[in-house]
């Protein structure tokens, strides 16, 4: 054994010996307890991230460790090929989309693999290929059959950077999520999932996931956000159909002054037909974005229609009004304005003049009738929006409280048809049609009078033309009669193939799935019960109302369509923390130009705190700023690869799991990776000190010193301690330090005899085996060089601590004075107050603080400590 670690050939050598003996696949084996790992497939951007590697080297942990406790490991990986960036990389290089996204592949395959990582490669996926997509769209076609795929005109939010729609989920601030672009209102056809025919088993289903974090729980609760509430119908003045409202709040009912109704509302554009200016909003309208949160911080505006409706109790009539803030595809596309209680509708009122009416005084007013200012309620300062009890609202509300009124109104409307309880969710039915080109295509056709009709399964797939020139951003298929001229299936007659292409959150919806059924003809096929639901699965909080969401919805779609057994994808999930880093800069003309931590020279003081910082190439200083995510715009990423190619795989691995807990902030640190090098030499050479010594005999516990006896008990007190770290906690970074503390102890250790040798080569052995699932090519060369043959060390086992080695012949017991520590004793476990009270008494350092003083108390806390209480 070389005593210079070369993590160079090092990892090559495992790696061909995984490779060559194919370690990681694994088929289904019913004899071991199945655990199915995943990390969320990446993106095949060509280049990995660090906190690509933070996250595949979570899931690899957790992976191989599970081998080694002897279960039936699945950890498989893929490429989520399709979607924007791609089309946009391909369209600035003058590519095709496959071209780009294939070469992405093979590269970042490759940084994967240097990176050790145990996947078994054989289910490998990439979600823009026919054999995978043909299945999504069979399961289309199946899913509109049943009425759970339609098409409808819709008013969209569309980004006109990127030419597309995007999710409402895709909205950040106003903006596209991708693009940055300021988003527009549009409305054309589009096709959906039913997402909402599942809200409530959704939203119910939170409760069962014991596993998941709160945090993500909470978030998906709050956007299917149930609610429940009256739905009403306010007539119209003139005939027509009526204006029907949803409300959670119909205690403040009499409290309408106006209605507001959404631009695309039918009865606003019928009023826009004699109304230029009406006609004027509503194209001004359709330029605002649709997303909620928006909507809610935009300016209020409205123009009337010259319409009123009836309110459907006092029979009073209230004008309506078009208004920005209302959207046609929530609800009704309607609203009833209380403005007295609802701070936007009291925003609007008081712009445009309209009547403010105070229906619902704090919890304690007695009587009815009350004015503002007998009721401590000021709506000339703003909307009272606490629930209370009603005033001014008539002899059938006037005095209930929210509940009462809920259920008198209920009944009245109810008895008179003019509305109903219903129960409603912020949820929306999601749309999937995407406008752009680089994804599957949704495998419809339209007759020539325009009739939707799906691609029949027998010709399946409906493959995406890879071979495709660009001009601009708009889809090539769309301008391609190749492709979108077709036949009636039925007819023979001239067809329309859709050009439009599924939102790529729908192959991420279940690829997980496939991994399991690799090569099945059908979607899924028996396997999949096997291995789902996963048993863990890794990724960031970002995705909990998008792919979290959309994948626990599709998985109950799987299950009703007979695919598989279980209700929910994932047992457990894990949100890995983001990588942050430092960034550095300079003003230049009112701007900050960033430089990459790599074109930076940091000066540290002695305790390694940074102190400063210059560029490399002119030696002038640079400024520090906070630690952010790593980012192109922030210029503060790290090349994982730079890294690899410096310090090796494992040291990369290593840094990644000690910097912090995995559900925590990582912030970058090149002393920090310097460190777990320097850790990782220095366990090299200690190795390679030992295996120079010779041989190690077999132990013989009997023959152990008390120092060959305290160094084992560590030993087995790091093993316990590491295998509830990685195993219970996963807290990896306290299991990293554990090992350290016993590499520190061995350093300290003097070998007396072969006997002590014997305890050095148990210790060296648990710690190969103990590091394998965080540093696997250094255990690997490790393990050879401590005796053993050439084997994957996963099909070893993990150490388990000895019982009789954690058993101590003396332990020590602090000893207090009035709660204060002056002493420490060495004794026997379980040694008594008969003990321990004249040890501690003939204790110099103790004596010295009793002496002269009244005993009050002596304290026994067994093995741990003793305090005794003195008075003067």
């Amino acid at each position: 054994m070389h005593h210079a670690y070369d993590p160079r050939s090092v990892e090559t050598s495992a790696q061909d010996y995984w490779q060559r003996t194919r370690a990681f696949e694994v088929v289904e084996d019913r004899a071991k307890e199945k655990f199915y790992c995943l990390c969320m497939l990446p993106y095949p951007s060509g280049v990995l991230h660090m906190g690509h590697v933070r996250n595949y080297t979570i899931g690899d942990v957790v992976s191989r460790y599970q081998r080694m406790l002897g279960k039936n490991v699945l950890q498989p990986m893929g490429f989520d090929a399709f979607g924007l960036p791609a089309e946009n990389a391909a369209i600035a290089r003058n590519v095709p989309p496959a071209q780009w996204t294939y070469a992405n592949i093979t590269n970042m395959k490759r940084q994967l693999q240097a990176l050790g990582f145990a996947y078994d490669w054989s289910r490998e996926l990439a979600t823009c290929k026919p054999e995978y997509y043909q299945h999504e769209q069979r399961f289309f076609t199946e899913l509109y059959a049943k009425g759970l795929v339609y098409r409808k005109n819709s008013v969209v939010n569309w980004d006109p950077v990127d030419q597309t729609v995007l999710a409402n989920e895709q909205v950040v601030e106003g903006r596209g999520w991708r693009s940055g672009a300021i988003v527009e209102r549009r409305e054309i056809p589009q096709w959906f999932f039913r997402i909402t025919d599942y809200a409530d088993e959704l939203l119910g289903k939170l409760d069962e996931l014991s596993g998941w974090p709160d945090s993500v729980k909470t978030m998906q609760r709050n956007w299917i956000g149930r609610s429940e509430g009256l739905e009403i119908h306010f007539a119209v003045e003139g005939g027509g159909d009526d204006l029907v409202v949803y409300t959670t709040r119909p205690d403040t009912l009499m409290g309408v002054t106006f209605v507001s109704v959404a631009a695309e509302h039918p009865l606003a554009r019928k009023a826009a037909e004699s109304n230029p200016g009406l006609a004027a909003f509503i194209e001004e309208c359709r330029h605002a974005a649709v997303a909620e949160a928006t909507v809610e911080t935009m300016e209020k505006k409205g123009v009337p229609l010259g319409v009123h409706a009836i309110h459907p109790i006092s029979g009073e009539r209230v004008p309506v009004y078009a208004a920005n803030f209302v959207l046609m595809g929530y609800g009704t596309g309607a609203v009833m304005a209380v403005p007295g209680h609802d701070q936007r509708d009291w925003e609007f009122a008081t712009k445009y003049g309209l009547p403010i009416r105070q229906v619902i005084a704090p919890a304690g007013t007695r009587d009815s009738g009350l004015g503002t200012r007998e009721s401590g309620v000021d709506l000339s300062a703003g909307a009272y929006t606490e629930r209370g009890i009603c005033v001014n609202s008539g002899p059938l509300l006037d005095g209930l409280d929210y509940k009462a009124a809920f259920d008198a109104l209920a009944a009245k409307l109810e008895a008179e048809g003019k509305g109903k309880r219903k129960v409603n969710f912020r949820l929306r039915d999601w749309g999937v049609s995407r406008q752009r080109y680089w994804g599957c295509p949704i495998p419809m056709i339209y007759r020539e009078d325009g009739q939707a009709v799906p691609v029949p399964p027998e010709l399946l797939p409906v493959v995406l033309p890879e071979d495709v020139l660009f001009e601009g951003v708009a889809s090539p298929i769309k301008k391609m009669p190749a492709f979108y001229e077709t036949t009636d299936p039925a007819t023979g007659a001239p067809a329309r193939r859709e050009t439009d292409t599924f939102d790529t959150f729908v192959e991420s919806s279940w690829y997980y799935a496939r991994y399991t059924s690799p090569g099945a003809p059908t979607m899924l096929d028996q396997r999949a019960n096997h291995w789902l639901p996963i048993d863990l699965y890794i990724g960031g909080i970002e995705h909990a109302t998008m792919h979290l969401l959309y994948f626990r919805f599709w998985h109950k779609l799987m299950r009703d369509a007979g695919y598989v057994t279980s209700d929910e994808p994932a047992i457990n999930l894990l949100c890995q923390g983001m990588v942050v880093a430092e960034t550095f800069y300079r003003e230049e003309d009112g701007k900050k130009v960033y430089f990459n931590p790599a074109e930076v020279e940091i000066a540290r003081d002695s305790h390694g705190r940074m102190t400063g910082a210059t560029l490399k190439a002119d030696g002038l200083p640079v400024r520090i700023g906070a630690a952010e995510k790593m980012s192109k715009s922030k210029n503060n990423g790290v090349d994982p690869q730079a890294l690899i190619d410096e310090y090796g795989a494992d040291t990369v691995r290593l840094f990644s799991m000690f910097a912090a807990p995995p559900d925590q902030q990582l912030e970058w640190s090149q002393a920090g990776v310097e460190g777990m090098a320097r850790f990782l030499r220095r366990i090299w050479r200690m190795v390679a000190e030992h295996v120079a010594a010779g041989p190690a005999p077999a132990l013989d516990a009997a023959a152990l010193t008390a120092a060959d006896k305290a160094l084992r008990t560590k030993l087995h007190e790091t093993i316990e301690g590491v295998n509830r770290d990685i195993g219970t906690r996963y807290t990896f970074n306290t299991a990293i330090a554990k090992v350290m503390e016993l590499s520190n102890a061995i350093g300290k250790f003097e070998a007396s005899g072969p006997a002590s040798r014997a305890v050095l080569q148990e210790a060296w052995e648990a710690i190969a085996l103990m590091l394998n699932p965080i540093t696997p090519h250094t255990s690997h060369a490790l393990w050879q060089a401590l005796g053993h043959p050439e084997e994957l060390l996963e099909n070893r086992g993990f150490p388990q601590a000895d019982p009789a080695a954690l058993v101590k012949e003396l332990i020590t017991v602090v000893v207090q004075v009035n709660g204060k520590l002056r002493g420490k004793l060495e004794v026997a476990p379980g040694s008594g107050e008969e003990l321990l009270r004249p040890l501690a008494f003939a204790n110099p350092d103790v004596a010295k603080f009793i002496e002269g003083k009244n005993l009050r108390k002596f304290i026994v806390v067994p093995d741990k400590l003793v305090n005794i209480v003195v008075s003067d």
